[in-house]
């Protein structure tokens, strides 16, 4: 049967909210947006005239498909070259969904985003959906298929391991936007001790190429350890600026809800950029530099003005 134009509007009004569910919950805007497509099509094959509650309908068969997605990229991220980071999104984008409480803004940061990936597809679907949107146990058990009991008990497990993934307090982005300006400072010093101060003793720093874009398939440990490979990133370079296809301009932006550094070369973002700033230093840098996942963020950079909220920080 074709959908009515009413049963178009009852998708597209619940439409962006899906979205910011399957990126939650796959770690990429591409993969969020095929599910949301998929969730669609059997919108569209459905005797949609029968369903009560649209909102609750969908968000059941996205979850469903997202579980799918999550258990066979599993398998995928086995095969994946080096590292696997999830997709970064820039201020602006619809996709980030709601960021009113604590608890949605921790679950689309970049820190967590990337702690997520050690759950199960069950603790994920839980965490993100209790956490992020609200549902309540008896909600997220009929969407599973489980009893409120073991809700609860993946909750728990859940959260259990996010919170123990982040033992150390961050900051506020004030300070953050602070730490970022320092941080820029002392890499491209030249040096090496002003970056040791500014890290943590255990510190990590960790890229995603992809396999297109050299990256280390393990990541840098430890503080004097990161802190020459940082050194050595930041320095200019004749290489660098090939790789890049230019010379790079480094600001500082709004990504995932937290300051972040963007590296843009014409327009095109080559980079993004993640500084996990705790009370006692920068505790990780993870940066996302796999083309296939920055084509989002150069069209949100291309639609933004960069007045008022990105400032250009350095220019390789």
């Amino acid at each position: 049967m074709a959908l009515t134009s009413r049963d178009i509007d009852r998708f597209e009004t619940s439409m962006p909210r899906l979205q910011a569910i399957a990126y939650r919950l796959l770690g990429s805007a591409s993969d969020a947006e095929d599910a949301v497509q998929d969730t669609f099509l059997r919108w569209q094959a459905a005797d949609v005239e029968r369903v009560e509650v649209p909102e609750a309908w969908l968000t059941k068969v996205l979850t469903n498909l997202c579980l799918n997605q999550l258990a066979s990229a599993r398998a995928r991220r086995e095969t994946y070259v080096g590292q696997w980071l999830p997709e970064p999104l820039l201020a602006g984008d619809p996709m980030l969904g709601p960021a009113d409480t604590a608890e949605q803004r921790d679950s689309l940061s970049y820190a967590v985003l990337t702690l997520m990936e050690r759950l199960s597809p069950n603790e994920r679907a839980v965490y993100v959906l209790r956490e992020a949107f609200g549902h309540s146990h008896r909600e997220i058990a009929e969407i599973l298929g489980v009893s409120e009991a073991t809700s609860q008990q993946i909750a728990h497990r859940a959260k259990k391991h996010i919170q123990a993934g982040r033992a150390r307090a961050e900051v506020d982005e004030a300070a953050a936007r602070r730490v970022i300006q320092e941080f820029l400072t002392a890499a491209t010093s030249g040096r090496t001790e002003p970056l040791v101060r500014l890290l943590t003793e255990d510190a990590i720093a960790v890229g995603d190429g992809g396999g297109k874009i050299p990256a280390r398939a393990k990541a840098f440990e430890g503080a004097l350890a990161v802190a020459t490979f940082l050194r050595g990133l930041f320095l200019p370079g004749k290489a660098k600026r090939n790789l890049a296809g230019g010379s790079p301009h480094v600001y500082t932006t709004t990504a995932n809800g937290a300051p972040a550094l963007v590296a843009v070369v014409d327009g095109r973002v080559v980079g993004v950029t993640f500084l996990e700033v705790t009370a006692e230093g920068i505790a990780a840098v993870r940066s996302q530099v796999n083309p296939d996942k920055l084509a989002r963020a150069t069209r949100q950079w291309a639609a933004g003005d960069h007045g008022q909220e990105d400032y250009l920080l350095l220019t390789f």
